[in-house]
């Protein structure tokens, strides 16, 4: 699914009204219409005291449009208009007074906070003051009244927007913004919906396809995508039934160290998980009992060193290397990286103490393979790229690094994204529990595995971010947020995969029962 712009998105409107030949207000009450439609799913008719809070804008036509709807069907509404300006939109203009043909109840004009009304936490409250099109922070009295229903408890759901979020720029952190519980969002996504500082006022949300004009949503470059089932569907490479375990690759984990082994051991185990042919771990003298104890499946071959990785000898020339879990930054390891580094002529994944290694020593970076995936979280990427100020410069930052040294980024996060030069994938699936510790390793294996299986590295990066968040989010189904530990997560891979071709129905069956 595409992600666009507000600008973008305000171009298709335009689009949509000439193609179409319909006027703006009658894609208006189209999205009222649809709009009122969910809500109307949930509330079921409820005697719930709904407050709609309308800007002067086309976001305060939507509102007032969906307030003439529900109040068709029997809702105790009452409307609310920020009354801050003399330049209304016209099709707010329509719509103000087309609602005195549903309710002799006029829109209360609400000009300073002695105007604000009482509201109780029984009240249901639709957010449409401002749109995508907003531009700057909100002010003076509008300021006061945000900050009033934020510290209100009543449920507040959002009409495309939370006021005062913009769609893809950087807000201040002292900028004024509802906080919402949940939103419907208009055709697509916007990108601050997926980003830390920014996705925490939309609370929940759900696109609402308004039907614009596909032509001009077909040909407009995404400023992102988000990586959702049915792109993970598309992704996915079904296997012939005459194969054998070579033709689903080799990974060789070059992982582990004295007392990290457990990261070794996550890494090479999720390789296995998610169907390589073969995986060797490439590991510390003392670490080969571990290994061998716990993953039987997992060939070894031991470095010279006990406690660490001090060289490395590549038994295995056409492996797909994934390197750097838990091996810490000892002086004959960075040795040892580097060397291996230099010796791939395909692309690598490169996790964790990699990483560090490569902040380290930045003139290993001109080594790396083409199209090879780095795995940072925000400490390690910081080192290579630097600070940033905020989530927007940080995306930036990285797509500069990715083109400069042609390699793809996968930063981690709640919704880790995916950068490979201009493109950024945003994925859709994962939960809190997967904060801990050796899921990244999990997420390193998983990503090699299928580099080995001959998915190409974008696609490789991108199908495993969202098969790893998959598998934590049916993880957390039977282990709760808390339960979840990195070999769980690993444990269901192959039930993610399943998870995307079941229907409704099959996908019901296969709930854990209570």
């Amino acid at each position: 699914m595409k992600i666009l712009s507000a600008q973008q998105l305000a171009e298709a409107d335009l689009s949509t009204i000439n193609k179409q030949q319909i006027s703006s207000n009658d894609l208006m009450e189209r999205v009222a219409t649809l709009v009122f439609e969910r809500l109307h799913q949930r509330l079921n008719g409820a005697p719930v005291p709904v407050k709609i809070f309308c800007g002067i804008g086309n976001n305060g036509g939507d509102g007032l449009a969906i307030a003439r709807h529900m109040i068709q069907h029997g809702y105790h509404v009452k409307v609310y208009v920020t009354n801050c300006s003399k330049k209304r939109s016209p099709d707010f203009l329509v719509n103000y007074d087309r609602i005195k043909d549903v309710t002799n109840e006029w829109p209360v004009l609400l000009s300073c906070k002695e105007d604000f009304p009482e509201i109780t936490p029984q009240d249901f409250i639709i957010d449409a003051i401002f749109g995508t099109g907003i531009n700057r922070p909100v002010d003076g009295w509008m300021a006061d009244l945000i900050v009033y229903l934020n510290s209100v408890k009543a449920f507040k759901v959002a009409i495309d927007m939370p006021s005062g979020l913009y769609a893809n720029t950087a807000h201040k952190t002292d900028d004024t913004i509802l906080q919402a519980d949940h939103t419907f969002t208009f055709q697509t996504p916007k990108l601050s919906f997926f980003l830390p500082e920014t996705g925490q006022y939309t609370g929940t949300f759900e696109v609402i396809n308004i039907g614009l004009d596909p032509e001009y949503l077909m040909a407009a470059a995404p400023i992102a995508q988000l990586i959702t089932r049915e792109a993970a569907q598309n992704m996915y490479q079904p296997r012939e039934k005459f194969s054998y375990k070579g033709d689903y690759g080799h990974v060789l984990t070059f992982a582990g160290s004295k007392g990290k082994m457990g990261a070794a051991v996550l890494c090479a185990g999720a390789a296995i998980n998610a169907g390589a042919g073969k995986v060797t771990a490439y590991i510390p003298e003392d670490g080969n009992f571990i290994m061998q104890s716990s993953l039987p499946e997992v060939m070894t071959v031991e470095s010279d060193g006990d406690d660490y990785i001090t060289d490395f000898n590549n038994p295995i020339k056409n492996a797909v290397l994934c390197i750097g879990p838990g091996i810490g930054v000892e002086k004959d390891t960075c040795s040892a990286f580097a060397k291996a580094v230099k010796e791939q002529s395909t692309p690598m994944v490169i996790d964790a103490d990699g990483i560090q290694i490569l902040a380290k020593h930045p003139e290993l970076i001109k080594d790396i393979p083409k199209d090879s995936i780095l795995t940072p979280h925000d400490g390690e990427l910081k080192k290579l790229i630097g600070e940033w100020d905020n989530s927007y410069t940080r995306l930036e930052k990285a797509q500069e690094f990715s083109k400069k040294n042609n390699v793809i980024l996968v930063l981690k996060g709640a919704h880790t994204i995916t950068v490979a030069g201009s493109g950024q994938y945003v994925n859709s699936t994962g939960n809190p529990g997967m904060a801990t510790a050796g899921s990244g390793d999990v997420l390193s294996g998983i990503i090699a595995s299928f580099l080995a299986q001959g998915y190409d590295p974008l696609t490789a990066a991108a199908f495993s971010v969202y098969l790893h968040g998959a598998s934590g989010d049916l993880a957390s189904q039977t282990y709760a947020h808390e339960g979840l530990k990195a070999s769980i997560i690993s444990n269901f891979i192959g039930s993610s995969i399943l998870q995307l071709f079941r229907n409704p129905a099959q996908e019901q069956q296969a709930q854990p029962q209570s």
